[in-house]
């Protein structure tokens, strides 16, 4: 008797076991079939107002729109994005949290500090990649130097005397100056300013001779007649300014651009992350988002999930070499 309760035991409790698993596992797949079923955060890690801030916006109203469901902007700004960063990392993995991803979160954040209270790659499911944003390299309208070529060589022939400032240390536009100085072997001196705005100043004022900025900040400055466009910094010259070189073309190698996408928590169920990409891919592809993307100074990409992770890998092994090289901390 006992040897067959036993045998009957162990029989039935495999099945008991699947059965649980299956239960478990449909429970997951109405609850992906029913998302959203309340309204989704999406945390934007920088203040209102600024390039980042309108983006994630404008994503929050596609997806609201074509979710049917209320998808609500959460600014949580700090520490270079990674208070809002770290704040989706511990949420739960549900698909109600995501958040507006970026490089000084999850590539050159992590290099640059000497710590991180996230993993960049362990602790999000990276969805989606939006774009990048160039900066343009600027001289004065009165400087001597007509091209970035010129410019070059005026710092080649030249060492230690020419200067540029950019957005602030760790910055893409930082950053790049750093890159540019190791690939081409140029001797400058970096100035530090809190922003683009006094770099400006001094740079029309002539004590700084090139500036970092952005891309639809500079142009509006060359329009104006304040300042001379001598390249971008991207990967691809910009539709607006398509005579425009890229640093790439002349020092091959110098490509520094700022990202943004959209990441949710690790272990976020597969089919909800699926059902976002989709709607992303949707979304940026309508000719009224590229549009508004571009004439925010941004290069649309549309990377999905599989793309965003090799991006995000290729960009932080981009930027690892220059940074340790430099030894640079910001903390």
């Amino acid at each position: 008797m006992k040897f067959f309760n036993r045998l009957q035991m162990s029989r039935i409790l495999p099945i008991g076991g699947l059965l649980i698993l299956l239960c478990y596992f449909l429970q997951i797949a109405r609850a992906d079939e029913a998302f959203p079923s309340k309204p989704i955060k999406l945390v934007v890690p920088f203040a209102p107002g600024g390039a980042t801030d309108v983006i994630g916006r404008l994503m929050a109203q596609k997806l609201s729109e074509s979710l049917k469901m209320a998808v609500i902007v959460d600014n949580k700004p700090g520490a270079g994005s990674v208070l809002g960063t770290d704040f989706t990392a511990k949420a739960a993995p549900d698909g109600y949290t995501w958040v507006m991803t970026n490089g000084s979160a999850i590539t050159t954040g992590p290099l640059l500090r000497q710590s991180m209270p996230y993993k960049a790659m362990d602790d999000f499911a990276h969805v989606f990649v939006i774009g990048t944003f160039p900066n343009a390299f600027v001289v004065r309208t009165e400087s001597p130097i007509k091209s970035f070529a010129e410019f070059v060589a005026h710092a080649r022939s030249n060492p230690g005397k020419l200067n540029y400032s950019s957005a602030g240390i760790g910055s893409a536009g930082y950053l790049t100056g750093e890159m540019l100085k190791q690939i081409g072997q140029l001797n400058m001196t970096h100035v530090a300013y809190k922003g683009t705005g006094p770099a400006t100043i001094d740079l029309l004022g002539g004590q700084i001779d090139a500036l970092f900025d952005g891309v639809p900040t500079a142009i509006t400055q060359a329009k104006a007649g304040k300042v001379r466009l001598l390249a971008v910094t991207g990967a691809k010259r910009i539709s607006s300014h398509p005579d425009l070189p890229t640093m790439n073309e002349v020092l091959p190698g110098v490509i520094g651009e700022a990202w943004f996408g959209l990441s949710a928590p690790a272990k976020t169920p597969v089919a909800i992350l699926e059902k976002m990409e989709t709607e992303l891919m949707r979304i940026v592809a309508a000719s009224d988002v590229q549009t508004k993307l571009i004439d925010l100074g941004m290069s649309p990409l549309s990377l999905g999930r599989k793309d965003s992770t090799a991006f995000i890998r290729a960009d932080t092994n981009r930027w690892e070499p220059i940074i340790k090289t430099a030894n640079i901390k910001i903390d």
